[in-house]
């Protein structure tokens, strides 16, 4: 399912506290850096995960190498990579985390079996969207034409 509405994605917003995004990008023009950017600026804590940067600092956070690296509860899991890569984090997810709420994957990721499986374990899956965008939209933060313009300047 990939109809959601909008009370749900708002619930999920509200009760998330600490995001795990895998396939987190170092650079600051990939969608995945600039996501989880924003995301740590409006409070989240985003714990960075790609092993081919593991060890840096992103966002005030040590890089995880993987999902099991990290210590503590995780309510969030919002994956950043191809639809076929998706299984074996899903499946590492519902391993290191108990607790977890939530597996959110990115615009054109999209796993059936992957999302049923953790539906059966209790956990809510987003497919295709982006939390931010979905952030933007449903707390109000999007402006004429569906852009976040952020301040204007009057030296326009």
């Amino acid at each position: 399912m990939t109809n959601y509405s909008d009370d749900h994605l708002r619930q999920i917003l509200k009760r998330t506290k600490v995001i795990a995004v895998v396939g987190v990008s170092m650079n600051s023009v990939r969608p995945s850096f600039y996501v989880a950017r924003y995301l740590a600026l409006k409070g989240y804590r985003v714990i960075p995960v790609n092993p081919g940067h593991a060890g840096a600092e992103l966002f005030g956070e040590t890089v995880m190498a993987s999902l099991s690296d990290i210590e503590g509860p995780v309510d969030m899991v919002d994956i950043f990579r191809r639809s076929d890569a998706v299984p074996p984090i899903v499946d590492e997810a519902l391993q290191a985390f108990p607790a977890l709420q939530t597996i959110w994957m990115q615009i054109g990721v999209e796993h059936a079996e992957a999302a049923a499986r953790a539906e059966a374990r209790g956990v809510t899956v987003i497919q295709n969207r982006c939390p931010k965008i979905e952030y933007q939209r449903l707390f109000g933060e999007l402006r004429m034409g569906g852009f976040a313009t952020g301040i204007i300047s009057s030296k326009l």
